[in-house]
């Protein structure tokens, strides 16, 4: 054998272990296995970005309702006091600024001469003066205010809910809130009314909404105006957050009226109490009217009912306040 069978012959064995080795994975299975695992790292990296995509989106919704509630919290704490129309606009009158003066003077100046021609004292004719022009009209418009409210606190759940079956029946918001303008109870209806005529004027659905918490104070309200900005924004199942705030707003009725009936036992005591000593006083001045005359016709009497009605007001104050719960 010479030198050039012997160099053909080593070419042909290298080429033949170039192909055995070329052609040993396809053999083994090892090609296809590397093709798997190229296909799973690919098939993880794609779902590691989708993870992060969504985590991403998360944060950004995230960020966006801490943003909507952190403007609502600065609007509730950066209001001032409450001006008189705002107050006769929470109490629903439709009175004007000056009609309420003039109706305060003329309620005064009665109070004044009637104190007036029964004492014959000017001090009084003062204290009537103050009291009937300034003391009645803000304690009956502070009245109607608390009725008012207390009335669309019992109604708004029944609101909510007829927004949810609306979106659950494929409704747009703004329809549900018309529904409600025309056919809820008062004040509902009233201020739903004012939500959708503000929207009519160009406002967004969140500046609509955020009106409701000025007319209506209420942490009721206040909750719905939060739940609809974050929609609004952050986007969401409307129809689930308002079913779990319908929720909520029905669990502190009850706690409301639970309290109510837990402290009625309390207020039953106090309106005893402070009720007693106008009660013996009347039987004793039936019984022995000149007894009973010295603490009126007398300066150390008078003096002696004014201490009287002073620390009186002081109990009834403390007990009210002892039997108040926030919910």
């Amino acid at each position: 054998m010479d030198s050039n069978q012997i160099i053909l012959l080593a070419l042909v064995a290298v080429v033949i272990a170039a192909i055995g080795f070329a052609i040993r994975p396809y053999l083994n299975g090892s090609a296809q296995g590397e093709k798997r695992q190229a296909a799973l790292l690919q098939g993880n990296a794609r779902v590691k970005g989708a993870v992060n995509d969504r985590s991403a989106e998360l944060a950004q919704r995230r960020k966006q309702i801490a943003e909507s509630i952190k403007d609502l919290d600065s609007k509730a704490t950066s209001k001032k006091k409450l001006t008189l129309e705002a107050r006769m606009t929470q109490a629903g009158l439709t009175w004007s600024k000056s009609r309420f003066l003039m109706v305060s003077a003329v309620i005064g100046i009665v109070s004044g001469l009637l104190l007036l021609m029964v004492t014959r004292s000017p001090i009084y004719a003062l204290a009537g003066l103050a009291i009937g022009g300034f003391g009645l009209p803000n304690w009956f418009v502070n009245f109607m205010r608390k009725r008012r409210i207390a009335k669309f606190v019992h109604e708004f759940p029944n609101a909510v809910d007829v927004i949810i079956r609306g979106i659950k029946a494929g409704l747009p918001l703004g329809d549900c809130l018309r529904i409600i303008a025309s056919e809820a109870s008062e004040p509902v209806r009233t201020e739903f009314r004012r939500i959708v005529e503000a929207q009519t004027l160009g406002l967004t659905m969140g500046e609509a909404v955020d009106r409701l918490t000025e007319s209506i104070p209420t942490a009721e309200a206040n909750f719905f105006a939060i739940v609809i900005n974050i929609q609004q924004k952050a986007g969401g199942n409307l129809s689930e957050a308002l079913g779990n705030l319908s929720r909520v707003l029905r669990d502190r009725k009850k706690m409301q009226a639970k309290i109510k009936a837990m402290s009625s036992e309390a207020k039953a005591s106090a309106g005893i109490i402070g009720s007693l000593p106008f009660i013996v006083s009347g039987m004793v001045y039936l019984t022995s009217p000149r007894y009973m005359e010295l603490l009126w016709l007398t300066p150390s009497g008078r003096v002696v009912m004014a201490v009287c009605g002073f620390w009186m007001f002081i109990g009834v104050m403390s007990m009210r306040k002892m039997i108040a719960f926030d919910v």
